[in-house]
């Protein structure tokens, strides 16, 4: 009979030591997170070294910013009387809420571009 290996869990779904209760991957968040440190430096330098918990605490704040945005487009599309989310229930969430005023400006932006194909 064949063991159940240390990792296995990690492709289940479930919890291991190595990767944490973490949704999403703390290496790609981390990558990222060096990424945009470049970006904004005028050196070009970016951010060399990033402690080890603030990828996890990153992951957990995306987690629940998504979880929200997840929560308020669902109930624009049960206003709609749908059972599909669709990304105009997600930009009635973004304008109707004053937690995401910052999306608002890439909301509009996507909602122009759609209406250009849309006239084409």
């Amino acid at each position: 009979m064949r063991q159940a290996r240390p990792y296995s869990a990690m492709f289940a779904g479930g919890v291991s030591a190595r990767t944490g209760p973490h949704s999403l991957p703390l290496a790609r968040i981390k990558k990222i997170m060096k990424r945009s440190a470049g970006e904004n430096s005028g050196d070009g330098g970016g951010a060399r070294m990033i402690s080890g918990e603030a990828p996890v605490v990153f992951s957990k704040a995306c987690e629940l910013f998504i979880a929200e945005l997840t929560r308020r487009a669902w109930a624009a599309t049960l206003e709609g009387k749908r059972r599909t989310v669709h990304k105009e229930d997600v930009a009635d969430a973004v304008q109707n809420t004053d937690l995401f005023d910052f999306l608002v400006d890439v909301v509009m932006a996507g909602d122009a571009a759609g209406r250009d194909d849309d006239n084409r």
